[in-house]
């Protein structure tokens, strides 16, 4: 195996994209084998490793990652320690790529009732440069983790119009939409409940 070429008290990083568990697994393993194990994830493409941009994710030990920090921040544009649990870089990492896919999926229904309407991608992309809805991700999502529905800035009856709206639009001109109908689901369960005046961000209410 690899380890038999490994020098004693040798230190492994590791940056690849694993579960908690598994990340936990493998320190408890390389420990057993008398090896100093580390996962560090990262949001970094190609491009980023070349020239030592993006983010590294580290949590654990933190004796050991103040050992390896000033290599590590050499190989990355910022080093996020997230403190002493074993594997919780690891679950942020599976957050951000969760974030990534669902914002992709997004983008595609967005293409998909472009298309269906006979707007140009181009088009789309000028209204982004010009409104940027991803600035205010963060300060949507402390609204959510606050839990405090009943100031709507979009009530969710509102918003259930418009996503009807969507949907009809793409039946009728023949494209398929991937998220909003599992998203239309969600806003029917909470209107059903009595929600409908609250705002629309409360679909994400039971998993506070």
């Amino acid at each position: 195996s690899a380890s038999s070429g490994f020098s004693p008290g040798a230190i492994l990083i590791d940056h690849t994209t694993t579960s908690a568990e598994g990340a936990i697994e493998r320190t408890n393993y390389w420990k057993e084998k008398g090896f100093t194990y580390l996962h560090a994830p990262v949001f970094m493409g190609p491009p980023n490793a070349l020239e030592s941009t993006g983010n590294m994710l580290v949590s654990g030990d933190q004796e050991l990652i103040a050992q390896v920090t000033p290599e590590l921040e050499k190989m990355t544009g910022k080093l996020i320690n997230l403190g002493p649990e074993t594997g919780k870089a690891a679950g942020i990492k599976l957050i951000g790529n969760l974030f990534l896919i669902s914002l992709t999926a997004g983008l595609s229904d967005v293409l998909a009732l472009a298309k269906g309407l006979g707007i140009d991608s181009a088009d789309v992309a000028s209204l982004f440069s010009n409104w940027n809805p991803g600035a205010g991700v963060p300060a949507r999502f402390d609204k959510i983790r606050a839990g405090d529905f009943s100031k709507p800035s979009w009530e969710l009856d509102m918003a259930r119009k418009d996503a009807g709206l969507m949907i009809e639009a793409a039946k009728v001109n023949g494209v398929n939409l991937t998220v909003l109908p599992a998203v239309a689901a969600q806003m029917d369960k909470y209107i059903n409940e009595g929600h409908g005046s609250d705002d629309w961000s409360i679909i994400a209410k039971d998993n506070l």
